[in-house]
């Protein structure tokens, strides 16, 4: 499924791309120009074309009131600035920050096969930018001695945080030799142990005044430094590979001071919060403790062997009366049992039977009950008494039969 956009959406897209473009963020420019209008609002718009393509641009009054001259048609000019699209119309257009008559474009030329050669190996690279120290114990400044730079930051740097120390090393900013100088002053300064960020820069001028800050040596040596480097290099429109390389761009040397120096009274006030929150997380975990511990003493209360003693005998006692209860119902249940048998026996007992007109006859103390264990001797056992007999005849036979053997 293709992708779908709304005009304003694409060219916002094509916007953004050509903003987040670092190759097209600060390049130089160099054509012919025509059409040019000053509006009255001081801005310029014109086209820079060559032999065989033109662009649109346009200069906006903070850029074009830096020079010291003024663009004609047909003049030829060398353009730093960025690509970016004009949304509102869809035209891509270059925003000149700066222009100088062709003749300086070697220069520029310069800068850019530089710029391109530290791009590749890498020292622009976003991931090599390190976090500043959030209170340095000193900060070193490479500058001029008697620039408005070392004022500037001093200034700023006494109101945020009076105590804080700054250390300045000296150093040429413009000129021959201004780019050794402040290489050298680098490595010197962030060689003191106390040194825990370092600020490079000077104040505004043309491209050729800030030149010592596109050379090679004091890019590779912001690069090699190893403490965190603010740029703070001309004014915020002016950018440098110096600014490329730093950790940190300020767009002026106030900038570089606030963002290197936090302000004593916010830094107490944090201060003061992460106190009181450890204060809240002690105390919660002080009560958390106690809880706990009165949890566990309850719990040893529990096992202390007295109370394991109570409790066997609650148990012993709980035990002995559902015994109690138990051989109460059992008992109960075999008197009732034996109530029962015993009267199931007196109902079959010989009592019984001599009651309801039986005898019983006896040999001594056992019952005579077949034939064969007959005696001369014997007694009869009544209902009312008992008869010792003699035997005259003793006879086998079914006592209910008809027939019967003499014995």
């Amino acid at each position: 499924m293709p992708w779908t956009l709304t005009v304003s959406e694409l060219n916002d897209y094509v916007r953004r791309a050509l903003a987040s473009d670092p190759s097209l963020r600060f390049l130089s420019l160099r054509g012919e120009i025509s059409d040019f209008k000053k509006y009255s609002s001081g801005h310029w718009y014109f086209t820079l074309k060559d032999e065989a393509c033109m662009i649109q641009c346009v200069c906006f009054r903070q850029y074009n009131m830096r020079l010291d001259f003024r663009p004609e048609n047909g003049m030829k000019v060398v353009l730093t600035g960025a690509v970016g699209l004009y949304a509102e119309r869809g035209s891509y257009q270059f925003y000149a920050e700066s222009m100088t008559r062709d003749g300086v474009g070697e220069l520029y030329l310069k800068l850019e096969a530089l710029k391109n050669k530290l791009m590749k190996e890498g020292l622009f690279d976003v991931t090599r930018k390190r976090p500043l120290p959030l209170l340095p114990r000193a900060i070193g400044v490479v500058t001029s001695r008697s620039g408005a730079v070392i004022h500037d930051i001093a200034t700023v740097t006494r109101r945020r945080y009076p105590a804080m120390q700054i250390i300045l090393r000296p150093a040429q900013v413009q000129g021959e030799g201004a780019a050794e100088d402040i290489a050298a002053g680098i490595a010197e300064i962030s060689a003191l142990p106390q040194v825990d960020v370092v600020i490079v820069g000077r104040g505004g001028g043309s491209m050729e005044d800030l030149w010592a800050f596109n050379e090679e040596i004091v890019v590779r040596a912001i690069a090699a430094c190893p403490v965190p480097v603010v740029s703070a290099v001309g004014h915020e429109v002016d950018v440098t590979l110096s600014d490329l390389a730093a950790d940190v761009r300020a767009a002026t040397p106030s900038v570089a001071a606030e963002v290197c120096v936090p302000e004593k009274a916010a830094l107490l006030a944090t201060i003061q919060k992460l106190r009181e929150s450890l204060e809240r997380a002690g105390q919660n975990a002080i009560l958390a403790r106690q809880s706990r511990l009165a949890l566990c003493e309850k719990r040893l209360a529990a096992r202390h062997p007295a109370a394991l003693l109570r409790t066997a005998h609650a148990q012993a006692d709980l035990f002995a009366h559902r015994l109690q209860a138990l051989m109460e119902r059992r008992l109960t249940l075999l008197s009732a049992r034996v109530s029962t048998l015993s009267d199931q026996l007196t109902a079959l007992g010989p009592r019984q039977a001599l009651n309801r007109g039986y005898a019983i006859l006896m040999d001594g103390k056992q019952p005579v009950t077949r034939v064969d264990q007959a005696k001369k001797d014997m007694t009869v056992l009544l209902q009312d008494g008992s008869i010792r007999v003699q035997a005259l005849d003793i006879r086998k036979e079914d006592p209910f039969g008809q027939e019967a053997s003499l014995v």
